[in-house]
């Protein structure tokens, strides 16, 4: 991997002894898709930090009851953010994808037992 990754402040991703911590399956596929958009030069790295530091500060401006903090959420916000400033989707493209997505019966796209 070669994204310069921040080791402290805002755009840090979460670590434990060094090594990057994913909550669940999702968050390491944004991880993924991330850096290798980058890589393909989609978007600049100083363009993904500074989306992902603007999504983390408005949501630490506007604190809402129910909204708990995931890092990965931001960081799959601020990917969303570069792909449509950048002109690679069109806003609500994201969105609708992911709509689409969600309404699929769990185990879609796992055909197969273990």
């Amino acid at each position: 991997m070669t994204a310069p990754l921040d080791i402290r402040g805002p755009a840090a991703p979460p670590r434990s002894n060094g090594e990057l911590v994913f909550a669940a399956p999702w968050e390491s596929r944004a991880f993924g898709m991330a850096v290798t958009l980058y890589e393909a030069g989609v978007f600049t790295w100083p363009q993904f930090q500074a989306a992902l530091i603007a999504r983390i500060a408005r949501w630490e401006a506007e604190p809402t009851e129910d909204a708990h903090w995931n890092y990965y959420r931001h960081w799959l916000g601020a990917l969303e953010d570069v792909l449509a400033e950048g002109g690679a989707v069109r806003a609500g493209e994201v969105t609708t994808r992911a709509r689409t997505l969600a309404q699929r019966p769990t185990g879609y796209d796992h055909g197969h037992r273990h």
